[in-house]
């Protein structure tokens, strides 16, 4: 599972998010993985951060707030 996002305020860009299983070895916790890439390469982003699937629901919450 998958999506890619046009990145507000580029031409290019992109968001990428991705569910990775077992990111770091056999038998570790899957994680949902956010990518910013300003060139437009979902596969490569420049930058990207690893939630573990425990901790998305307290993360959706907490950017849900920012549109308040």
């Amino acid at each position: 599972m998958s999506a890619t996002i046009a990145l507000s305020g580029t031409k290019k860009g992109v968001i990428s998010v991705t569910k990775i299983d077992e990111p770091y070895g056999a038998g570790s916790a899957s994680v949902a993985s956010i990518g910013i890439s300003l060139s437009g390469d979902s596969e490569n982003p420049e930058w990207k951060v690893h939630l573990p699937m425990d901790n998305l629901d307290a993360v959706i919450s907490a950017l849900e707030a920012f549109r308040k």
